[in-house]
């Protein structure tokens, strides 16, 4: 078995911290607990309900992201990245380093805060062929983006591999 040089998944506290979505959940949770006490003062005409749905609510948005976030586990190796997906019904892909055609990252100016970002990666393998395997909510994005990159080159160069891109020609 190849040895794990990295393990991660998308991370909920990250989004949570690191997104205008995450931070709209915090102040919807905010708003209902402070709703709550408000009412208990009998300082608000709320109906009781209201502020504790509130709250419920944002605790349902975050268990939904994280049991969306717990489903997904990559692991990164000399030459693959191992895809773990599913709870109840598990399956495991992998794609080969020396495959990858490109790694791509994203981040907003809150998630660059956070050092959260996503990881997009591109490759001739038969499980992004079609479309391309997107990490979303990827703490310390830039490092691991870096430490995949040096993995595909050290790999293409082990196997003899070289990436050439041909273009369809045009006839006028």
């Amino acid at each position: 078995m190849p040895q794990v040089i990295d393990r991660f998944r998308s991370s909920t506290l990250g989004w949570l911290k690191g997104s205008l979505a995450g931070w709209g959940t915090v102040l919807l949770a905010a708003a209902g607990l402070i709703g709550i006490v408000l009412a208990g003062g009998d300082a608000l005409p709320v109906p009781p309900a209201a502020p504790l749905l509130l709250t419920l609510l944002a605790a349902g948005i975050v268990l939904v992201k994280w049991i969306g976030n717990a489903a997904a586990t990559y692991e990164v190796t000399a030459d693959r990245l191992i895809l773990h997906r599913g709870i109840l019904n598990k399956s495991i892909d992998e794609i080969e380093l020396y495959r990858v055609k490109d790694v791509r990252i994203q981040f907003s100016i809150v998630n660059q805060l956070a050092d959260l970002g996503t990881i997009t990666i591109g490759s001739s393998d038969e499980t992004t062929r079609a479309t391309p395997l997107v990490m979303r909510d990827i703490e310390h994005a830039r490092a691991r983006r870096e430490k995949l990159r040096e993995l595909v080159n050290a790999a293409r160069l082990s196997r003899g591999v070289r990436e050439i891109d041909v273009a369809p020609e045009t006839f006028a």
